[in-house]
């Protein structure tokens, strides 16, 4: 009997436990309370890239063939491309000047004037010599036809004419020198006299540069020279118009370089309508292309994350963001080039790539201009406030 009223008070604690564990599972209103298990605010509710997750507004840009270099950049001096010095071939009073530094010449133009009063009047007499020698000699050519001189006197009035003849030459000669004009065209760089001044042979009185096309030689590396050729275009940034460029070409490269520095000078030239705004003398640094490759895969650096020996980029495929492992090249002017990892045509993402989840849906967007605000280009339909899907 002790046995069955023992079995009889633990059958009582079992159901009324269970009542009471219903009890508790019941809200106040009567309503059954919701399965933990079965609730939509679970722990994979709203996760990135899940099945109900909108899709991710990304800019793409298409991988594609270019040339890449390497960059070297070297500083430079804008000189003429020649300066003719022009000296004084006679002896004498600078009458006059006629040009100024900055003045434009052409060839011929007279730069300046020498007296040369004394030697007009050699010239003169020189020419008095010549007249005289001529008639002498047509008398004695008359003379020889009858015979009344021998041929050795007609030889000797000959001579005497011709020596005549060079003396005068010789006075015109030395006459025109008291001109001095401009042996290229150019412009005046610098004047060494003033009027007055007394001159001598091979005096220096001006130097004309030939401006219409300018160069500069920059030494280049013993070990990059190589890769240039004479007709490559090199650009040139100028220092006096705010780091403006300027298109230059190589002219030249000299065949030797210098024996203590290793650096073989290299001649880049400026010609055509830019040469206007130049002056001799402006500081230009020419950015010479090294190494350079053509059929290069080609992708903005700013698609590629990672750090280095991980690199990669995000692509749009089938509408999906993947995640593809590349390997890296030359980095040029914004682009890096890829040497694996991703094909030419391929869709690159290129921008937000730290926030990318692999498999997460793409939504392409044009790329965004300056003049419109952020808020353009994001989703309405998961904007807060903006009456979308998300409301």
């Amino acid at each position: 009997m002790f046995r069955k009223l023992k079995q009889y008070c633990t059958l009582c604690v079992v159901v009324a436990g269970g009542a009471l564990g219903a009890s508790c599972t019941k809200p106040a209103g009567g309503e059954p309370a919701a399965n933990p298990a079965t609730k939509t605010g679970g722990p994979t509710a709203g996760r990135a890239g899940g099945r109900g997750a909108a899709p991710t507004p990304v800019e793409i840009e298409m991988a594609k063939l270019g040339s890449v270099s390497r960059t070297s950049t070297i500083a430079g001096m804008l000189e003429p491309i020649r300066s003719v010095g022009v000296n004084a071939q006679l002896s004498g009073i600078l009458l006059s000047l006629k040009a100024e530094e900055g003045h434009r010449v052409s060839q011929g133009d007279v730069l300046a004037e020498i007296d040369a009063r004394e030697l007009e009047a050699q010239a003169r007499s020189a020419e008095a010599a010549l007249r005289f020698a001529q008639s002498t000699v047509d008398r004695s050519e008359q003379l020889f036809k009858e015979k009344i001189i021998t041929l050795a006197e007609l030889e000797r009035d000959r001579t005497a004419f011709e020596s005549a003849k060079a003396s005068t030459e010789q006075f015109r000669t030395r006459l025109g020198y008291a001109h001095v004009v401009a042996p290229i065209s150019g412009i005046i760089t610098e004047k060494r006299v003033e009027a007055g001044d007394i001159v001598s042979n091979q005096t220096r009185l001006f130097t004309v540069a030939d401006v219409a096309t300018l160069v500069t030689r920059i030494q280049v590396s013993e070990l990059e020279v190589s890769s240039l050729t004479v007709g490559d275009q090199v650009p040139l940034t100028v220092d006096a118009l705010g780091g403006e460029r300027v298109a230059g070409r190589i002219r030249r490269i000299f065949p030797a370089a210098d024996s203590s520095t290793r650096l073989v000078p290299v001649e880049v030239a400026l010609t055509g309508s830019q040469v206007g705004r130049l002056r001799p003398g402006y500081t230009v640094r020419a950015t010479l292309a090294l190494d350079r490759r053509d059929g290069a895969l080609l992708v903005p650096s700013r698609a590629v994350s990672g750090p280095a020996g991980a690199r990669a980029v995000y692509v749009v495929t089938g509408g999906e963001i993947q995640r593809r492992a590349v390997r890296v090249g030359s980095d040029m002017a914004g682009l890096s080039e890829i040497l694996e990892g991703i094909a030419e045509g391929d869709s690159v993402i290129v921008s937000g790539t730290s926030t990318l989840r692999e498999g997460a849906k793409a939504r392409i967007v044009e790329p965004l201009s300056d003049q419109l605000p952020v808020t353009k280009s994001i989703d309405p339909a998961v904007t807060p406030g903006r009456g979308g899907r998300g409301q």
